[in-house]
């Protein structure tokens, strides 16, 4: 047989090889999909069990009880995160936004760099590290507080806002830049009425995942803002309980229905950072027309 006669064989063997290939690699990415979507759904189903005894409206209307006696609830808590949460998100996103449109818009490109290369390093800063900065400038000598607690996880928060931001600026299509500016405006302007309000939607997405990066952290509030609170406090001069730090209380604690209202605290938690993003996404959706990206 000719090497002629033989090519059409050869070639419709690569042919099946390649299909078999990529068969192959799409079960697998299947398979991967559906290995992390029954991890995720195993957690918050165990999560559910074990806490199921403890979830009653007197978990979100009452504050814990003394030991051994049952019908306590994390109310203080609840209201803690929030704060701590939006006061966090208050200091992160305007300086996490800033910092993108410098490296991504202003900043030459070796600085962009560096910048980069820094916002990559904090992400990288173990935040029980942020805890113990944060002690050594704003809570010794004066005492742990909310605003301690906040500036804690808004450092955590910063980077991740930052690098998510700018990976949105960076698909914002130059030609809208290029026609801002040839209409005559200023950079500066280019970037505040067309190239952020184009990418309003990503920016929302990158400070949701934030939030949900720091609503559970426990190690920077055991620094700044950890002193047992039993009852409700708005008030960010005086230490923010929070369900973390719930979660953690009970599980050391001796009483098992404690145990149990860790558990239930956990659960609250994953509807929390789930709620949240879904209505953030829905405010996106809803400032872009409809359109769900």
């Amino acid at each position: 047989m000719t090497g002629r006669e033989a090519s059409p064989l050869s070639g419709g063997a690569r042919l099946r090889r390649r299909r078999a290939a990529s068969a192959g690699a799409e079960l697998l990415s299947l398979l991967a999909a559906f290995v992390a979507v029954a991890v995720l759904v195993v957690v918050v189903v165990s999560i559910f069990l074990k806490g199921a005894g403890a979830l009653s409206v007197h978990l979100f209307t009452r504050t814990p009880v003394p030991f051994g006696e049952t019908g306590g609830g994390i109310e203080q808590a609840l209201i803690g995160t929030a704060e701590l949460v939006a006061l966090a998100t208050s200091i992160a996103l305007p300086a996490g936004v800033l910092v993108a449109v410098y490296a991504h818009e202003f900043a030459p490109a070796g600085v962009a760099r560096l910048v980069r290369l820094c916002l990559n390093v904090l992400a990288g800063v173990p935040t029980i590290v942020v805890g113990i900065l944060v002690f050594t400038l704003m809570v010794k000598g004066s005492g742990q507080s909310g605003w301690a607690g906040a500036l804690a996880l808004s450092i955590i928060m910063v980077p991740l806002v930052a690098r998510g931001s700018e990976e949105v600026l960076a698909v914002v299509p130059a030609t809208l830049r290029e026609a801002s500016l040839a209409l005559g405006a200023t950079r500066a302007r280019t970037v505040l009425r067309v190239v952020l309000p184009t990418a309003v939607g990503g920016i929302v997405t990158a400070t949701i995942l934030a939030v949900a990066r720091v609503a559970g952290e426990t190690a920077p509030l055991l620094f700044t803002s950890s002193i047992a609170a039993t009852t409700v406090n708005t008030d960010p001069q005086r230490p923010l309980a929070s369900v973390a730090l719930s979660i953690f209380a009970d599980s050391e604690s001796p009483d098992p229905h404690a145990h149990q209202e860790a558990w239930a605290a956990a659960f609250v938690l994953l509807v929390f950072v789930l709620a949240i993003s879904i209505g953030a996404r829905l405010v996106a959706s809803r400032a872009r027309g409809g359109r769900l990206r």
